[in-house]
């Protein structure tokens, strides 16, 4: 049972842009994004495909399964992550929503990980007595979407969540709620709309303990490479008009680098919680105390959902959902990589070296160290081989949303994460592909960074093609 009135659901956004990425975004977000390009032909080589097997994935770190408190916390979480929210509204569903559990989107291969095949969004329009129709951008066969609309009427930027549904008709409304769906075919046919799926949390908790230091040091390596190949990067940072010893201040007021969601926008696992359940599910929290809705018929609490039980029997039991949320993904273990599936193991250890010798690894850095002074041991001082360096990088116009977060802006995306690769279904940020190759083929187009290293990756010859696709899937 719920310790809290909550609400809703976790959403995720596609592709338009402003100005001279109008065009190609229009084409994109009015049509199938899988089937908006077609990537060349790469003779012998193929995508493995999802790997079969164990998940490897969806477990506590190693570390924590000796500290009873903290495999708790996770246990807990975890519990909350894939529980439904709100079958009254009264519970605190919407009013606008994604969805209403956290673990319906975040489900291949495993609880934390990203959109899976069957769209849980479809059944959801009508749960509970809803009345939403299904966007014609979602689709039963995947993937989980959030949509965002780039520009307001006015022409000014937007970039928020339009989310898919609302409470209108559920169970526990009343007739004086009523609102209304965005207009979606209007937005699809103006090109005002992007997409983005679920962002995988496993490790999430190592990714946090990275520090900044070890991120602008690793952006300050092998420079005279990256420069040859067009690599720049940066960390996102928010300027709040202030300055730290000359330089920009890197988040609001406390000077850190941002690094959680597609744009690196969130800068620790409990905010990245809270605007989660505020923006997908319509959860306010003591993070998030306003609702998104502000039509006061549908208010069905007073207070925000999600507060601290000052009156619970132990930390456990006080604890906020935020917080078990976050719990859940620090302690999170990252994904367990296949040592010789697909391909032999000889296959993909050629493959790690041409992820090498091609430049793959110089955004998406094979292993960081976390801090050495994490107040979890768990996360002291370890090794996280996610195959990022956590960086915002210009992906050029091909993948361009036409939104800004921070100092990420509208052709600008944090380097995904790699660990877990071969288990997820759909790629980028907009779910448009199932094909390894073409997710590699979008990497390439008018003023991407990447465009030197995928032309190095075109030069190789099909058996090298297969390894480093081989070794991608291994992961």
């Amino acid at each position: 049972m719920k310790r809290f009135i909550w609400k809703g659901f976790l959403a995720f956004p596609v592709l338009v842009g402003i100005g001279s990425l109008l065009f190609h975004t229009q084409d994109v977000s009015s049509q199938s994004i899988s089937q908006a390009v077609t990537a060349p032909s790469f003779g012998g080589a193929r995508d493995p495909g999802v790997r079969g097997g164990a998940p490897g994935a969806g477990g506590p770190l190693a570390g924590i399964q000796a500290n009873p408190l903290a495999l708790a916390y996770f246990k807990i979480g975890q519990e909350e992550f894939d529980e439904p929210d709100g079958e009254e509204v009264d519970e605190g569903l919407g009013p606008r929503m994604n969805l209403d559990r956290c673990g319906g989107c975040h489900l291949q291969p495993a609880i934390g990980g990203s959109s899976p095949a069957v769209n849980p969004q479809v059944a959801f329009a009508t749960k509970n007595g809803g009345r939403d129709t299904v966007p014609s951008f979602i689709k039963a066969d995947g993937p989980v979407r959030e949509a965002r609309l780039v520009r307001n009427a006015d022409g000014t930027p937007d970039g928020g969540v339009a989310a898919l549904f609302t409470i209108t008709g559920r169970n526990g409304t009343n007739e004086r709620c009523q609102i209304k769906q965005p207009d979606f075919p209007t937005h699809l046919r103006n090109g005002n709309v992007i997409f983005r799926i679920p962002t995988p949390v496993f490790g999430a908790g190592l990714i946090e303990q990275i520090e900044d230091s070890t991120l602008l040091a690793n952006l300050a390596a092998n420079a005279t490479q990256k420069s040859q190949l067009g690599i720049r990067g940066r960390a996102n940072i928010s300027v709040s008009g202030r300055t730290i010893t000359g330089v920009a201040n890197r988040n609001g007021n406390d000077g850190t680098i941002t690094r959680f969601g597609w744009k690196a926008q969130n800068v620790s696992l409990l905010i990245f919680s809270g605007e989660a359940y505020n923006v997908e599910m319509g959860i306010t929290s003591e993070l998030f105390q306003n609702e998104r809705e502000q039509n006061p018929n549908c208010y069905y609490a007073s207070v925000p959902n999600d507060v601290q039980n000052l009156e619970a029997a132990d930390a456990l039991a006080g604890t906020t959902a935020i917080q078990n949320f976050s719990n859940f993904q620090r302690f999170l273990a990252p994904p367990t990589p296949s040592p010789n599936t697909p391909g032999g193991s000889a296959s993909i250890g050629r493959g790690r070296a041409q992820f090498t010798s091609t430049g793959c690894a110089y955004c998406h850095t094979p292993a960081l160290r976390t801090s050495e002074t994490s107040t979890v041991l768990a996360l002291r001082n370890v090794t996280a081989n996610l195959f990022s360096d956590l960086l915002i990088h210009d992906m050029g116009v091909g993948l361009a949303d036409g939104v800004t977060q921070g100092q990420a802006g509208p052709r600008d995306f944090r380097t995904a994460p790699l660990w877990g690769l071969g288990q997820r279904i759909f790629f980028l940020h907009d779910g448009r592909t199932k094909n390894l190759i073409e997710a590699i083929q979008f990497h390439q187009s008018s003023g991407s960074e990447a465009n030197g290293v995928i032309n190095r990756f075109n030069s190789l010859g099909d058996t090298a093609k297969q390894d480093l696709l081989n070794f991608l899937r291994s992961l």
